[in-house]
């Protein structure tokens, strides 16, 4: 890419991570399919992006077993229901924390598939398309290597991260934002803004549902308003953007308006140390422009000159019902925020346990699964948590996990409600034990 005959520089230096998986469907139609980032490839080959100065490419890493243990219970085990193009995704979001925490660049972007942020804590197959959550594996694997930090991860799929809000539910270290098409109207139906977090981490599970239609100046308004407020309160030594794309208004699965200016300039205002691909389905109208905008957003470089084919239609529009929606839903979530401490006090004060049920459907292989979640405060850390579940096809497991920072007392209960639960009626018992970074599975 050259401009006025000099080659371009990068006012921050940017690593990218591609990996298209060409080797992998779900089926030759699936929306989630071969070609799906091959006219992004194409796009950035076009516009030079190889050319700038600055701007790295890397090959991916390759996740192994312990990396996923880290984040999941897989059931029967990881080997049955993880391939290698999930593992390389999984290692993609793993090189680009490297690049940025190892110092090669100042920021990332892996642009991999499969996505994952659907995949949730317990996995029994795949579900919105997910089965690995590779922003999780990702984060696990440098807490571990470059030493804990205070993350906020901020999702703008157009769909729910129920997934990552799951494994994140009880964990004050790291803040999950996701502004989402509301779930009454979309899959995976999730995502309101009354569930705000477990007994330890209560206000920092953030949702954001917003109206279909909601647009370019939507979306802008809700970062403004109370993303940007959100986190300059927690101030996150960093930020992880989620960077799906189907809030695009040509996307097949959705009913957006997000334009691929809006999402250059989303991101150039959120300003994240690393972004990865999720969703995104419009494979020719919408990919090719929004990833070459995030990449110049991302680089600092001008991208003004991003636009789809079709975008003088102004098919980005929203309505002036929809503004006043979304400003009514804003409002409403900061006010939520700026009460968290006294609204979980009350909710979770003096409670040595708290329990959560739920139903979770796995649309892609038709499963259904029940789960008790059970989070036991401590004053000293965030607690162990535990997973009792069983699925419509006859499995079952309880999980058990000792936090990062877990209290000496808390790491011993940990290892005698594992041993415990050998005389519970369930196929198969997990522990994650983080503060050792060992797992076991009997």
């Amino acid at each position: 890419m050259q401009k006025g005959g000099k080659r371009m520089k990068a006012k921050n230096k940017l690593g990218l991570i591609l990996f298209p998986a060409f080797d992998w469907a779900i089926s030759p139609t699936h929306p989630e399919r071969e070609e799906r980032l091959l006219y992004t490839q194409d796009q950035l080959l076009e516009e030079g992006i190889e050319d700038v100065e600055g701007i790295h490419f890397f090959n991916p890493l390759i996740a192994t077993k312990k990396d996923i243990d880290r984040v999941h219970f897989c059931y029967p085990g990881m080997e049955e229901l993880v391939t290698e193009s999930h593992l390389i995704a999984a290692g993609g979001v793993m090189r680009a924390f490297d690049a940025v925490l190892g110092g090669e660049t100042d920021k990332s972007f892996a642009l991999v598939r499969p996505p994952g942020h659907h995949a949730q804590r317990v996995v029994y197959g795949d579900r919105g398309f997910c089965i690995v959550n590779t922003e999780a594996v990702g984060l696990a694997y440098a807490r571990r290597k470059y030493g804990d930090m205070r993350v906020a991860v901020v999702d703008t799929d157009c769909h729910h991260g129920d997934g990552t809000e799951d494994i994140y539910w009880n964990d004050p270290d790291t803040l999950y934002i996701s502004f989402h098409q509301d779930g009454r109207t979309l899959y995976p139906g999730t995502g309101p803004i009354e569930d705000l977090g477990g007994p330890s981490a209560f206000g920092y599970n953030v949702n954001i549902p917003l109206p279909p239609g909601t647009g370019d100046e939507g979306f802008q308004y809700v970062l403004e308003n109370t993303v940007l407020p959100i986190l300059e309160e927690y101030k996150p030594d960093l930020i992880i953007n989620s960077a799906g794309q189907d809030n695009h208004y040509t996307d097949p699965l959705t009913n957006m308006s997000f334009s691929a200016q809006g999402y250059a300039k989303l991101n150039s205002r959120l300003n994240p140390d690393i972004a990865v691909l999720e969703g995104g389905y419009s494979i020719q109208g919408a990919l090719p422009y929004v990833n070459t905008g995030i990449i110049l957003a991302m680089a600092e470089l001008d991208y003004s000159g991003v636009a789809e084919p079709d975008y003088h239609l102004g098919r980005w529009k929203q309505s002036e019902r929809i503004t006043g929606e979304v400003k009514r839903i804003s409002d409403e979530v900061l006010d939520i925020w700026r009460r968290r401490e006294a609204l979980g006090q009350k909710l979770f004060g003096g409670k040595s346990s708290v329990k959560r049920n739920r139903r979770v459907y796995y649309d892609t292989d038709g499963i259904f699964e029940s789960q008790v979640q059970e989070f036991r405060p401590c004053p000293d850390c965030p607690g162990v948590d535990s997973i009792k579940s069983r699925n419509d096809l006859g499995a079952s497991l309880i999980g058990f996990t000792i936090p990062r920072k877990a209290c000496p007392a808390c790491q011993k209960a940990g290892y005698d409600l594992f041993e415990k639960a050998k005389g519970l009626d369930v196929k198969k018992r997990f522990l994650q034990d983080l503060v050792r970074d060992e797992f076991f599975a009997v």
